[in-house]
């Protein structure tokens, strides 16, 4: 497929991860799934190494004595997780991803951490950045458990990862009753978010420091 056909054509994949924090720098996986609707999920449960904090066990579920017992080691995880992020692009499917900022952040410090090389990112939509543009001003936060309920998508298990990428894609087709993605190229996909993304951080940013956050 060109590099340039449109995104309405291409295949979605979800992705997500449940992991051991909210810092996409310090966080390690637990969880890890890409799911495709109609065929097998593709998931990854591994053993961060680490404690995983009470506080994200309580989010997702998952103990340390659980990911230790059944986990296999994060830095195959980890690498089978890029690889078939990988083959995704290559097979020319746009990755769906809520709050694609922080799992694309997680993915990349996990392979550095592992001294494994980086991956080049392809066609990525994030119903997230989408939404919080096209419905700035419609009051509420926009989270994924929001984001269900506002397009009316059934979420199974919130904060498992396989039913959130699940989500996350049902999400974004409910989308493009609000934002014509299917029409942009990944270029023009990558310029908008970009765009929206940080004016919506320089916004909050502003707002913050109106309210005396700063």
């Amino acid at each position: 497929m060109s590099n340039s056909a449109p995104l309405g054509g291409r295949t979605l994949v979800g992705f997500d991860l449940e992991t051991t924090g909210v810092d996409p720098f310090d966080a390690r996986i637990v969880t890890a799934s890409l799911c495709t609707i109609g065929e097998p999920d593709r998931n990854w449960l591994a053993d961060p190494g680490i404690e995983i904090p009470a506080g994200s066990t309580a989010v997702h579920g998952i103990t340390t004595e659980h990911a230790r017992a059944h986990g296999r080691a994060a830095s195959e995880v980890i690498d089978e997780v890029a690889c078939s992020l990988s083959d995704t692009w290559q097979n020319g499917d746009v990755v769906v991803i809520y709050n694609a900022a922080y799992d694309l952040r997680v993915v990349t410090e996990e392979l550095a951490r592992h001294g494994l090389p980086p991956i080049v990112i392809g066609p990525v939509l994030d119903p997230l950045v989408i939404w919080r543009n096209a419905e700035r001003y419609r009051k509420g936060k926009k989270t994924l458990a929001e984001a269900v309920l506002r397009f009316g998508v059934e979420l199974t298990a919130p904060h498992e990862s396989a039913a959130d990428a699940t989500a996350a894609i049902l999400v974004t087709e409910g989308l493009a009753e609000l934002v014509p993605w299917r029409t942009w190229t990944p270029e023009e996909a990558a310029q908008l978010q970009q765009s929206w993304n940080r004016e919506w951080a320089d916004n909050f940013a502003a707002f913050l420091k109106g309210k005396g956050g700063d």
